[in-house]
């Protein structure tokens, strides 16, 4: 197998989407370079600032709380999975959540998904399947159970 030049597959892979420290190593661990040549590359990267696990973190935290995909635990466990130690996880979640509060990621998305879904009128099901929508983004049930309650009551006459 033919391996390339490990700074210039990270160099590739970096230019595609930020990446974290750990994930990058294991990209390049399945291109087949060595960990001496990785630790190198990993060093250079961060030197020049191409390659920075805080940043990363707090911009995936940030675009992954705006878009709704992901809140609370759900959002710590993405960023562990990419390879962020859980300080640094924390603290971005938090920041992104003093930006985007759960409460106004949870409208902004109801909005958008759902813009036609009244809970007084939809049945046991289509109340399952939007609650579970949200729950797998990872909002607490009591947080989805109270914000339709208030959007019912604010809709009552």
């Amino acid at each position: 197998m033919s391996v390339s030049d490990p700074f210039a597959a990270a160099l590739r892979l970096l230019t595609v989407r930020d990446r974290s420290e750990a994930e990058l190593g294991e990209r390049l661990r399945l291109k087949g370079h060595d960990e001496e040549a990785i630790a190198s590359v990993l060093e250079r990267c961060r030197r020049l600032g191409y390659l920075d696990d805080r940043r990363f973190a707090r911009e995936r935290a940030r675009s992954l709380l705006r878009q709704g995909r992901a809140v609370g635990r759900r959002l710590l466990d993405d960023l562990r999975r990419h390879g962020i130690v859980e300080g640094e996880a924390r603290d971005a979640a938090a920041e992104a959540e003093d930006e985007f509060t759960r409460e106004e990621v949870l409208a902004a998305l109801a909005e958008r998904r759902f813009p036609s879904f009244d809970y007084r009128q939809a049945d046991d099901r289509q109340r399952q399947r939007v609650v579970n929508y949200f729950l797998r983004r990872g909002f607490a049930l009591s947080q989805v159970l109270t914000f339709f309650k208030e959007e019912r009551s604010r809709e009552s006459p």
